[in-house]
């Protein structure tokens, strides 16, 4: 089954995502823990200039029909064994309640909206890290002797450290949606994987993107790519600077 995203590129459409998935859920989400020993950062180095690397990354409409191929199989297992939640209608689009097509759409729309930078800028120190995210909120965390770092907000809760040889940054925001982020670097130090989790108490399964980057020159000229739900990839020539 093939859900469209076409109502993605519209600001006003993303807003309502978040209403979607925050509208009929009344806890919010216990975060899960960064690590309960995480290892210090060691010889993981993320600082630097990183740009997406299309080719390599997650089609978003590819993981969100394997979200509904997910959703439509738990469905069928509740039906098979006699079991089935009478709360749960299952994958109806354009139905209501806990996996409604509605609510499924809203969350890939989300995890689309937090993951749609192009462009990174890291800074990293020894008990130190800012992502730096084109056209989105920066990430921040400081750790120190490997232990995990909580701040509480308005908003929710905010819990980020080192996982081993990853970063983790995990969000928690109310009515039970979380976000949460896992920074992983290639053995070769060229390239970085995040892969992003959005869950949400309306959705009875999570929704991952997995963005892979590719350090590059910001000085340097060259062909600038943007992937858009209503034209596919764009690119364009920029010059070098004089």
């Amino acid at each position: 089954m093939r859900v469209p995203l076409s109502a993605a590129c519209n600001p006003a459409a993303l807003v309502f995502a978040l209403a979607l998935l925050t509208a009929c859920a009344s806890e919010m989400s216990e975060p899960d823990l960064v690590s309960k020993s995480p290892a210090p950062a060691g010889n993981t180095d993320f600082s630097g200039a990183w740009e997406l690397d299309y080719s390599r990354s997650d089609n978003i409409q590819m993981e969100l029909n394997r979200l509904v191929r997910e959703l439509q199989r738990q469905q069928e297992r509740r039906n098979a064994s006699g079991n089935m939640n009478r709360s749960t209608s299952g994958v109806a689009i354009g139905g209501t309640g806990t996996n409604s097509g509605s609510s499924v759409i809203g969350l890939a729309e989300m995890a689309d909206l937090v993951t749609q930078s192009t462009l990174l800028d890291i800074d990293q120190e020894a008990n130190f890290i800012q992502v730096k995210r084109e056209g989105n909120f920066a990430l921040a965390c400081e750790y120190f002797g490997g232990t995990p770092t909580v701040v509480e907000t308005p908003m929710g809760s905010e819990i980020c450290g080192w996982s081993g040889h990853q970063m983790v940054f995990h969000i928690a925001l109310p009515e039970g949606l979380t976000i949460r982020h896992v920074m992983t670097l290639g053995g070769s130090g060229q390239n970085l994987n995040i892969a992003t989790t959005v869950r949400s108490d309306y959705v009875s399964w999570p929704f991952t993107l997995n963005r892979v980057y590719r350090r590059y020159d910001p000085e340097a000229g060259g062909v600038r790519c943007e992937q858009t739900l209503t034209r596919g990839r764009v690119c364009t020539t920029e010059a070098r600077p004089e």
